[in-house]
């Protein structure tokens, strides 16, 4: 096999191959070898069917499995011996293929840049002075007891008022016809709160329990079901209960009952130090943010549209994914997913970039990531899978997902090895004009 190995650009590589006569004929011998054995032709045994008769009946298609036989394995052993490491799918040019002569064809693949990365230790950061004070404490109590608030009945008047939770039943019509998805029973609104149409839930107030009441509610125009925007709708709404949130009090048995702590005191302290610990979790990920801008500028280089392409189609996927998750409408007047997947892109070359960079530093500091410690992830990532704990073990038996596993592991490594050496300086917070006046 004789290869010629073009340097088109610091990503892209033409390759030619040309492959001697023999190689051709013992391919196509292989392939006309396998067919003779399971093709059924009328009046012969199976495994007894002349060749001649072989090539008149499935000659294009015989061609096409050693066309394609030849040229992936020359390309796979192109690869290995020349060491590529390719990105893309590779565009294929093929020669005359005919059996008993030479067969060339030419390659054109992506290729990972070879990036001789520098400037990138002791680098400098900011890190803006922030501290947990008594109001993000108590903020946070009052968000614990706030979740562990339940609803009692109101017993002393029927009328509903602003901040109630009612249940409600209620059919509506536009221009006298039932509303699609208009009827609806045990139906639990807190008014006022904004989770329903504002116009709804103002019309709710003054209404009284156990009678049957009839509003109109006019849809705004941006209304984002377009079928009801501008449009005029009546309901018939019955108030079947009326009740008001309690919140537990915060003594010392809220604290041992929904805190696991002995009093309300240590309560707070434990509060303090859970906010104290996002906190530099959120500083960590901003100085990681600023290091890898600062070595991105520092070490600019081409990025393979291949690799950015599947990173934006995986962002797509995820965020695809994340919406139906949450049962968000989909919208025939959203972004296609080709729109979408180009509205990406930018955040997808970042994040290409950022990987190549860190795997080289990873390379260049001899930052590595063992088999045990993939393992130790996987288990991890498991268990806080729960339910899904063996779909995640059986995801990761893959080779293809075990090793990205790996590279985000080596990333993170190579990122931790950098904040580890970079002179990190504290900043005071910015003040606004408005917090100037106060």
């Amino acid at each position: 096999m004789k290869i010629d190995l073009d340097v088109l650009s610091p990503i892209e590589r033409k390759i030619r191959v040309e492959l001697p006569a023999d190689a051709v004929s013992k391919e196509f011998s292989r392939v006309y070898e396998n067919l003779g054995q399971r093709a059924k032709v009328k009046g012969f045994r199976p495994g007894k069917v002349p060749r001649s008769i072989l090539q008149g009946i499935y000659g294009n298609e015989v061609r096409g499995q050693v066309l394609s036989r030849l040229v992936e394995n020359s390309l796979r052993e192109v690869f290995k011996q020349r060491r590529l490491q390719v990105v893309s799918h590779p565009k294929v040019e093929p020669g005359d293929l005919e059996e008993g002569k030479e067969f060339a064809f030419s390659a054109f693949v992506e290729v990972k840049p070879e990036i001789e990365v520098k400037n990138y230790l002791g680098l400098e950061v900011e890190k803006v002075k922030i501290s947990i004070g008594e109001a993000q404490v108590e903020a946070a109590l009052r968000q614990l007891q706030e979740t562990h608030a339940h609803l009692e009945p109101v017993q002393d008047r029927d009328i509903v008022g602003r901040g109630d939770f009612v249940l409600l039943d209620f059919v509506g019509s536009i221009d006298g016809k039932p509303l699609p998805g208009g009827k609806t029973e045990n139906y639990l609104l807190e008014v006022g709160a904004g989770n329903a149409l504002p116009a709804f839930e103002e019309a709710v107030i003054g209404l009284k329990k156990d009678s049957e009441h009839t509003i109109s509610v006019t849809y705004p125009e941006d209304y984002f079901k377009r079928e009801l925007a501008g449009k005029a709708a009546v309901f018939s709404v019955t108030v079947r209960e009326i009740k008001k949130k309690e919140l537990p009090s915060l003594d010392d048995d809220f604290a041992k009952d929904y805190g696991g702590c002995a009093s309300l005191g240590e309560l707070r302290e434990k509060l303090r130090a859970s906010l104290e610990n996002e906190l530099r979790e959120i500083q960590s990920r901003q100085l990681k943010d600023q290091l890898l801008s600062r070595v991105m500028e520092a070490n600019p280089f081409e990025t393979p549209p291949a690799m950015v392409d599947q990173q934006a189609r995986y962002l797509a996927e995820r965020q695809r994914r994340r919406l139906e998750a949450e049962g968000a409408p989909r919208s025939a007047e959203g972004p296609t997913p080709e729109q979408l997947r180009k509205d990406l892109e930018p955040q997808a070359r970042r994040h290409v970039q950022a990987m190549l960079l860190m795997e080289r530093v990873a390379a260049l500091e001899k930052i590595e990531v063992s088999e045990e410690e993939v393992q130790r992830r996987i288990e991890e990532v498991a268990r806080s899978a729960r339910q899904k704990a063996a779909a995640v073990r059986e995801l990761y038996r893959g080779e293809d997902a075990r090793e990205d596993l790996r590279s985000q592991m080596v990333f993170e490594r190579a990122l931790d090895f950098l904040l580890e050496r970079a002179k990190v300086k504290e900043v005071e917070a910015a003040v606004d004009a408005e917090q100037k006046k106060g």
